[in-house]
């Protein structure tokens, strides 16, 4: 690519001998002329190539009020370009402003994307006759920067899940879906109007993620309206009772759908088409459905509409982390809600719920492949819970262990007597000795467990704690995940009625011994943390934040723009199939 501008008759190389000044003054001209339309300089370009130069040398450019945060994109990408204008398409400028503007209904923020100064600009282009090349370039600059910017948070998403989360291993396979390959599919869709579709196509395809923005305009609009009102504290509400709250406490649960409108209601009598629309309320919450309204009910009907808004959008971010090519088998547990569901070919097969880690001792969110299962598994008692919940207890009662059904074995697997070990002397991580529970109706790990090898040794498994099942809140377990109805499970796994049926099992578990069994192909499991989803039925639901993790969500869907810990670079000069964005992690 040739940038020579002449600034003298004189070529750069030539002396000041006369016939070779008379040469290279010629020479000179012909660089000159205008027949040379290849030396033509165009005014625009110029402008874009100095301060696409001033962005990557400084790492800074501020255009009006708004700040270009792509250092390595914009250069390389107008290079290529020979620094020509990008946006001579009003069509598609308008595709671009329309899906800026759009992007609230995905939880976004559409100042991220210049939208008030690309406005501006717009405007001063379109009064001016002839714009300056600055003020084009400006502007050309600053579509382009917004299209980034935009095109990675749909992609993406805006919140760095690995600065919230050491164990998150879900990043987005990007093979097939450069940054790059994006941005040369909306160049070239830009004469042919649809790149604003374009933009479309980059959001999660998954029902999910239609739904969680239906609920957010759902919400938008109960705020537009008011919101709702706010219920006084007060005995517990209950069938049968008259309060002065009950028709607050009608009007309130009609909004959110809970309620079947009717004519206005002034009475204070609690009736039945009230208790069922309390219980269809906490369903939505993950309350017990008692239909009475007590404190836990009542904190929840009376949080505002914005708070629901905010964990409508933290959770429309959450799905952009991780819906993009999910597969269609799968497990999934949903650790705020405590449930698990199998997935078999896009169709829920095998669903239950399921008890987690305690806040002190929280599930790990992340993604493993599922190999294999074990009937009639033994447990040894994990560094963690050796420290915390058994040391202790052992250097003051060796006796614990055998009312525990738990046996001490040697690194040799030789059982050893509790009575005869100074624990006194040993920790959970220097300790020659292991914690054992053979298999049994008492084991903690049931009758089951699940195998999906990570680093965190996290399964999912049986328990013969099966009553717990039943509290709406089950936050119970040291990290793994424990489920119900754990046999159907595996047998849907195994997936071969002939050899693994309910007979086959029961025959496996009577004999008391332990059975390794391979699954036939992988299945991976999806460990997630999802507060807000619309179910089934179509009902918005909500859920207590148990890690108390929405917040640290919410507070980087406020923040300013940046990239994320894998961050757009340059590509190495060498690569034979050069891409214009590159994921890498820092160092």
């Amino acid at each position: 690519m040739l940038t020579h501008r002449a600034r003298s008759g004189r070529v750069k190389g030539c002396r000041t001998g006369r016939p070779l000044a008379i040469l290279c003054g010629l020479l000179g001209l012909m660089m000159l002329s205008p027949c040379h339309a290849a030396e033509t300089v165009d005014p625009t370009a110029d402008v874009i190539r100095e301060k696409t130069e001033q962005l990557r040398h400084f790492k800074t450019l501020k255009i009006g009020d708004a700040n270009i945060t792509s250092p390595f994109v914009l250069p390389d990408f107008y290079e290529r370009r020979e620094f020509r204008l990008v946006w001579q398409n009003p069509a598609a400028i308008d595709d671009l402003l329309r899906a800026i503007r759009d992007s609230e209904a995905d939880g976004l923020e559409p100042r991220d994307y210049h939208l008030a100064s690309l406005g501006s600009l717009r405007r001063d282009v379109e009064a001016s006759a002839t714009p300056s090349p600055e003020l084009r370039a400006n502007f050309d600059i600053l579509l382009t920067d917004a299209l980034v910017r935009l095109l990675y948070h749909l992609m993406f998403g805006k919140v760095d899940p690995e600065r919230l989360d050491s164990s998150w291993n879900m990043a987005r396979e990007t093979d097939g879906h450069e940054p790059e390959l994006i941005i040369q599919r909306v160049q070239y869709v830009l004469d042919t109007n649809s790149l604003y579709q374009a933009l479309d196509h980059e959001k999660p395809r998954h029902p999910f993620y239609a739904d969680l923005k239906a609920a957010l305009a759902k919400y938008r609009a109960i705020k537009g309206a008011g919101g709702w009102p706010r219920i006084p504290a007060g005995p517990t509400l209950k069938l049968g009772m008259q309060d002065a709250r009950l028709p607050l406490l009608r009007r309130r649960l009609v909004i959110t759908g809970d309620l079947l409108a009717s004519s206005p209601d002034s009475s204070w009598f609690f009736d039945g088409a009230t208790e069922g629309a309390v219980k269809a309320f906490q369903r939505r919450h993950g309350f017990t459905a008692d239909g009475s309204v007590g404190p836990s009910t009542l904190a929840a009907l009376n949080l505002p509409v914005e708070e629901r808004i905010q964990q409508l959008r933290v959770n429309l971010e959450r799905a952009r982390w991780v819906l993009h090519n999910l597969g269609s088998t799968l497990i999934v547990v949903n650790v705020a809600a405590y449930q698990a569901y199998y997935m078999r070919d896009g169709q829920i097969v095998w669903q239950g719920r399921t008890m987690v880690g305690k806040p002190y001792r929280q599930t790990p969110i992340f993604k493993a492949d599922m190999t294999y299962l074990v009937f009639n598994p033994t447990w040894t008692v994990p560094p963690t819970i050796l420290a915390q919940d058994y040391l202790p207890t052992l250097r003051q009662d060796p006796g614990y262990l055998s009312r525990k059904g738990l046996k001490v074995v040697d690194r040799a697997g030789r059982s050893v007597n509790p009575w005869q070990v100074d624990w006194s002397q040993y920790s959970a991580r220097h300790s020659p000795y292991l914690l054992r529970q053979d298999p049994g109706p008492k084991n903690a790990l049931g009758r089951v467990k699940f195998m999906f090898p990570n680093d965190h040794a996290v399964y999912l498994h049986d328990t013969p704690s099966q009553a717990l099942f039943s509290r709406s809140e089950r936050a119970f377990s040291s990290g793994c995940i424990r489920v119900e109805n754990a046999l159907d499970l595996a047998r849907l796994l195994l997936n071969d009625e002939h050899a693994w049926n309910p007979k086959t099992i029961a025959r496996v578990l009577g004999s008391g011994k332990t059975r390794n069994v391979l699954l036939q192909e992988p299945v991976p499991v999806l460990l997630l943390y999802w507060t807000a989803w619309v179910a089934a039925d179509g009902q918005v639901n909500f859920r207590h934040d148990l890690y108390a993790r929405d917040k640290q969500v919410q507070t980087g869907l406020a923040s300013s723009f940046r990239f994320r810990k894998r961050h757009i670079s340059p590509v190495p000069a060498y690569s034979p199939h050069p891409t214009l964005l590159e994921i890498r992690d820092h160092e």
